[in-house]
């Protein structure tokens, strides 16, 4: 039985970088299990996003996943939703709520968001901001739910998703807020709720002992992303295969329950470059043991990296991917009689630009039991010289199983 790991690299794609020599992470990189088997591997360009869709890292998840995205995706809330265990009513419209940092101005308007993330707030320090917030928000139309780090949810109970342009906190760091806050009158609430937190959160006790500590408050929420459920066909009953997901962000946990696949939690698994890598690779190494056939690793350091303008944090993810994942992994994955690779990342997130793209991502495809005349070195220039380019990004994963898929 052929076993199959996708390594996903979530925002590693990028363009050259001043001060890597004009090289992009990718090439700039020191990562030689990556380059070894790419000498071997069918390397390209694969559109994960399709025309008319945000290059949101749900879009491109569920394309490299094999779902079409214009078929099952509604919304990056409810994918997250759904990790955290919330069970959404048809009715229900999930909101992503991220804890952030604003300027002290007085009023709200003329704030900037100064970190999207606030420092990547510990989970245990969020929750209680977030039960705090509940406590005051709370009622039979709105309620908060906390989930990992800065990444929240908010459930309105028979809302409507006519709420006019909500815009990604990580898309506007540095800017100031006035030209991105919610203006439909639909909105009205949420936008009340977001200048109220902000006078809830700015002296509470957590962010007090943060500020003393030198760290960013967490003092407003954001509220983005918002969507409704709509289900996912089985990963099993689409392929015929048992899988697992091995993440540490909620959207990524949240697409493997609602596809069926065993959702591995790591300890110590942050979703920076601080994450545990090793213990990422052991668990897809313990998921293959264990029987599972394929193995969908997703490591979100990279993509932080970019929305940070984190030039070294950035190369050096990709080395320790490369170190401490990829190479383990292979190794133990040389006892199967055969198994295939995908490495490749979701969407771009240069770091010139803190946010996502809509380009074409490189991608390698590695076989133990076939030989293809690959590349040297595995970036975006490589896997654009060979020609290979996938237009339907959902149609990538077909060619890597060579399995028709049970729609």
């Amino acid at each position: 039985m052929t076993k199959y790991v996708v390594m996903l690299c979530d925002g590693m794609a990028d363009y050259p970088v001043e001060e890597l020599g004009n090289k992009t992470p990718m090439e700039a990189a020191y990562k030689p299990t990556m380059d070894r088997l790419a000498k071997k591997s069918t390397v390209g360009l694969v559109k994960s996003v399709a025309d008319g869709l945000k290059p949101g890292s749900d879009v491109a998840n569920l394309s490299i996943l094999g779902y079409d995205p214009k078929i099952y995706y509604s919304g990056r809330s409810p994918l997250e939703a759904g990790s955290i265990g919330i069970d959404m009513k048809p009715t229900d419209v999930s909101f992503r709520c991220n804890l952030v940092t604003l300027s002290n101005e007085e009023n709200y308007v003329d704030k900037t968001i100064l970190d999207y993330c606030a420092d990547d707030i510990s989970t245990e320090e969020a929750r209680i901001l977030i039960d705090f917030l509940a406590a005051n928000f709370n009622s039979d139309e709105f309620q908060l739910y906390s989930g990992v780090s800065y990444r929240h949810c908010l459930i309105w109970n028979n809302g409507t998703l006519d709420v006019g342009t909500l815009t990604p906190p990580h898309d506007i760091t540095g800017k100031p807020i006035k030209d991105y806050l919610p203006t439909n009158s639909n909105a009205a609430k949420l936008l009340d709720m977001m200048v109220r937190s902000y006078d809830l959160l700015k002296n509470h006790p957590i962010n007090e002992k943060r500020i003393a500590s030198g760290k960013r408050p967490a003092n407003s929420v954001w509220f983005w992303g918002e969507g409704t459920r709509r289900p996912l066909k089985s990963f099993k009953e689409k392929y015929g295969l048992n899988g697992s997901i091995i993440s540490a962000v909620d959207l990524l946990k949240g697409i493997g329950k609602f596809s069926g696949m065993n959702v591995v939690n790591v300890e110590g698994a942050t979703g920076y470059i601080d994450t545990n890598f090793e213990g990422k690779a052991q668990a897809c190494i313990n998921e293959l043991a264990n029987g599972q056939d394929f193995v969908y690793i997703h490591v979100e350091a990279p993509d932080e990296c970019g929305h940070r303008r984190e030039v070294q944090n950035k190369k050096r993810s990709i080395e320790l991917i490369d170190e401490k994942i990829l190479t383990p992994v292979v190794a133990a994955l040389e006892q199967y009689d055969d198994y295939k690779l995908l490495v490749c990342p979701d969407h771009p997130t240069p770091l010139s630009l803190a946010t996502h793209t809509s380009d074409p991502i490189p991608f390698m495809i590695y076989q133990k039991s076939a030989e293809h005349n690959g590349v040297d070195l595995f970036c975006e220039s490589t896997a654009k010289s060979t020609g290979v380019f996938v237009e339907q990004g959902y149609t990538l994963m077909d060619s890597f199983l060579e399995i028709a898929p049970n729609e």
